[in-house]
């Protein structure tokens, strides 16, 4: 049985214990489980079909009224992502599970056979190989080395940029595998670093498994690899999946809402088009604060960067993280998000049903003010994340306008807003401003 707690509502952290030690160190929850608001365990259950179909409209309703309770999120994020399609029954999701759980096996063992410390139980913390592809011999990574590595004191080495190269070691020639070897380390000083408030990452078993799925991942995506800030954004699958080939999935699915974030070149980063849409949202919505941050210099919105990469994941406390992630899924959902997502072998998608949700009660919030509106511009609706970030911009308004005298000035009080955002206001006032912009930009149209 659910214990919800007072009649206020249970914090949302209180289902993801901190160390005694990092207690006053966390951002406190704002967000409160209710009764009644919170989609329940029995809620949940409800919603599906005696075959397994689920109502996917009463979900989504009750989700934007109060989000999901943290012991069936897990369950409902694979839906909200896209892993499942709502109208799939029990047994076609089980074939899916099945043959995903085989695929990514199959993939970790490739990794396994490109270097042994994948599926190892260790994290990687220090180079294992050199640009050129040949082998380190370091003290760090033989520390971390498993056992069938080549550890031996009389194996030839010599040294190259203060690295000991085992020079007995045959030398890598595929760019590829060179490349995915480079990022190992840098993944592994990422996991030792994410959510390490958390009593769940004391488990080195949990480390692990967030750095194997990262490195698996990294090699199958192989034109984004693996950059800063996707640990943060993996982390909270691990805690809700169980499952290590689950979590992945569902991994995957939100990276292919965000690897464009992750794809930067010398001459633009992945947010760029969120970036220039907030410019454009603050210039239509207060023209006012957007020449005051084009005075200070930050007319490119650049200040933005790190709430669009890790989604706000600095700006509140775990717990009301994922309230505010399932929060933007609900609001932004596509009825045909599996289909779109889905590219696993024809042999199960032809056993999905492929009927499609039309109706507009089956969409989100968000995406039925869109529909009704119709699109806002030839490449889509703008992400409702971006709209988040402009009712920040817009809470702090007063004091960007009367304090802010420079970039320094700009940075320090949206600094301010780490740890103490509260997400349920952050999604209200993003609607509120949504409704507004589209008024603005429909009336403005010939």
């Amino acid at each position: 049985m659910i214990k919800w707690g007072i009649s206020s509502g249970t914090p949302a952290d209180s289902y993801y214990e901190v160390r005694s030690d990092c207690t006053d160190d966390v951002p406190k929850s704002k967000f409160k489980i209710k009764a009644g608001k919170t989609l329940s365990v029995r809620k949940w259950q409800a919603a599906f079909s005696t075959d397994g179909c689920l109502d996917i409209a009463s979900v989504l309703s009750r989700i934007q009224k109060g989000g999901v309770h943290p012991t069936v999120r897990g369950e409902v994020w694979e839906f909200l992502l896209g892993c499942f399609d709502p109208r799939s029954t029990f047994d076609e999701r089980d074939e899916i599970r099945q043959i995903r759980r085989l695929q990514y096996a199959r993939w970790k063992e490739e990794c396994r056979e490109m270097d042994s410390h994948v599926g190892s139980g260790k994290v990687i913390t220090a180079p294992l190989i050199t640009e050129d592809g040949r082998p380190i011999k370091d003290p760090l990574v033989l520390l971390e080395a498993t056992s069938s590595q080549n550890t031996s004191d009389s194996a030839s080495t010599s040294n190259k940029n203060g690295n000991v190269v085992d020079d007995s070691a045959d030398q890598i020639t595929d760019k590829q595998i060179i490349e995915w070897k480079l990022t190992l380390h840098q993944i592994g000083l990422d996991v030792l670093r994410t959510d390490r408030t958390m009593v769940f990452y004391e488990n080195k078993e949990n480390l692990s498994k967030l750095w194997d799925i990262l490195a698996v991942y990294a090699w199958i995506d192989k034109d984004v690899g693996y950059c800063q800030g996707m640990s943060d954004l993996c982390s909270p699958m691990i805690v809700l999946l169980n499952d290590e080939a689950d979590a992945f999935w569902c991994f995957e699915k939100l990276m292919r809402r965000l690897r464009g974030n992750f794809k930067c070149t010398d001459q633009s980063v992945g947010v760029a088009n969120q970036l220039q849409y907030l410019a454009s949202i603050i210039q239509v919505l207060d023209p006012k604060l957007h020449d005051h941050l084009e005075t200070l210099g930050g007319g490119d919105y650049l200040f933005a960067f790190r709430m669009f990469m890790v989604l706000f994941r600095r700006e509140v406390s775990f717990g009301d993280s994922l309230y505010l992630w399932e929060m933007m899924w609900a609001l932004e959902y596509d009825p045909d998000i599996f289909f779109a997502a889905c590219e696993e072998a024809s042999a199960h998608k032809s056993k999905v049903s492929k009927s499609k949700l039309k109706g507009v009660r089956h969409f989100g919030k968000w995406d039925k003010e869109n529909t009704k509106n119709g699109p806002e511009d030839t490449e889509g609706p703008v992400p409702i994340s971006v709209f988040m970030v402009a009712s920040v911009l817009k809470e702090k308004r007063e004091k960007l306008l009367q304090e802010a005298r420079g970039l320094d000035d700009l940075i320090r009080i949206l600094n301010d807003v780490n740890g103490n955002l509260d997400a349920k206001k952050a999604c209200a006032g993003a609607l509120k401003l949504h409704k507004k912009y589209l008024k603005k930009v429909q009336t403005k149209k010939p």
